[in-house]
């Protein structure tokens, strides 16, 4: 199976491109909509527990989350050991699962695709 990679900034047409892809019957990975599910499930305890007052309601409260990190590079990669291994594990079920669906492409929509998953093999 070829997996396709679709990265860059704000703006630059990666969720129009995935949506194209998605309406062509092919698999499509949304790495921000993992996130809004882990924010939402499995990142809300740990999150909670490294950086308190961040949760309301059971989810991740992104506002004061990004309030407590944005600026702290040791905070942002406390919590980028925390959430990227969720993210990762995934990834890794969407591809398998579009290997084992018989799919010829998969499409991983990641905006940091090179920076937080290296070593992917990607075209």
């Amino acid at each position: 199976m070829r997996v396709l990679g679709l990265t860059g900034s704000i703006g630059m047409g990666k969720s129009t491109t995935a949506k194209l892809f998605a309406e062509a019957g092919i698999p499509v990975y949304d790495a921000d909509a993992t996130v809004h599910k882990v924010y939402e499930s499995e990142a809300v305890g740990p999150i909670e527990a490294a950086f308190p007052d961040t949760t309301a309601d059971g989810k991740v409260d992104r506002a004061k989350l990004s309030a407590k990190v944005v600026h702290d590079s040791a905070a942002m990669r406390r919590l980028e050991e925390i959430v990227h291994p969720m993210l990762r594990a995934y990834h890794q079920k969407f591809l398998d699962d579009a290997e084992k669906s018989g799919a010829p492409v998969a499409v991983i929509d990641v905006p940091l695709l090179f920076e937080t998953c290296p070593g992917h093999d990607v075209a």
